[in-house]
This record gives C-alpha cells, sequence and structure tokens, in this order.
C-alpha cells in the first residue's frame, strides 16, 4: 500500500485530499504544519508527501530540507501544492529538490493523477 503525507494548515483541503487519496487505497498521514510532520517523518517513511510552503512553525521549504537531509527518507518524493505561484517561488521550491511544483487553487484530480504517475 501506498503511504502518503498530507501537510497543510487548511482543514478543508487536508479533509479533501484525505478522502481523495484513501480512495485511490493509500495509507494517509495528516499534519497540519511543518512541525507536526517532521514529527510523523520519524517513525514514518511515506512514498510521498504533499507539502503546503506557507505554515506556522515550520514552513514547508524547511520540511523539504529535512526530508532531503534524511537518509531514511532519500526515496520519499516531494511535491509542493501551494498559492505560491511566483516563478521565483517554483524555482526555489523545485531548486531545493522538490519533485513537482503545484498550485492552488487545484484540481484534486490533476493531483491525484500527478502523484500517481510520480510514483509509478
Amino acid at each position: 500500500m501506498k503511504k502518503i503525507l498530507i501537510v497543510d494548515d487548511e482543514p478543508n483541503i487536508v479533509m479533501t485530499l484525505e478522502y481523495a487519496f484513501k480512495k485511490q487505497d493509500f495509507q494517509v498521514y495528516i499534519a497540519r504544519d511543518g512541525s507536526e510532520a517532521l514529527q510523523i517523518l520519524e517513525n514514518n517513511v511515506p512514498d510521498v508527501v504533499l507539502l503546503d510552503i506557507m505554515m506556522p512553525n515550520v514552513d514547508g521549504y524547511q520540511t523539504l530540507e529535512y526530508i532531503k537531509n534524511s537518509k531514511m527518507l532519500e526515496n520519499t518524493k516531494v511535491v509542493f501544492l501551494t498559492a505560491k505561484t511566483k516563478d521565483t517561488d517554483i524555482k526555489k521550491g523545485l531548486n531545493l529538490g522538490a519533485d513537482r511544483y503545484l498550485t492552488k487553487p487545484f484540481s484534486v484530480k490533476k493531483i491525484v493523477s500527478e502523484i500517481l504517475g510520480l510514483l509509478g
């Protein structure tokens, strides 16, 4: 079973995506900010992390940095899902090592399709 960690501080987004990925037979972990995500990642290795950038406590960039520096998470894919849509933001996210950069507002169908494609 594929595992996904959804990290976003907006409950509606989390609930919508959780439902969509459970329908695709994913095991879904939820974090409401980066620090919660880091706690989950200490003991779990998801196949993919769907990550917002602008969050309280620990932001998406810091969370990505943690994932990239963790030997245990070296095969975990990271997909940013964010309202930051400037070219500079997109470049920064991809340069830091994100596998995909998706923007809000979004289509749930497109996100599920992107992640399924990324995981092959």
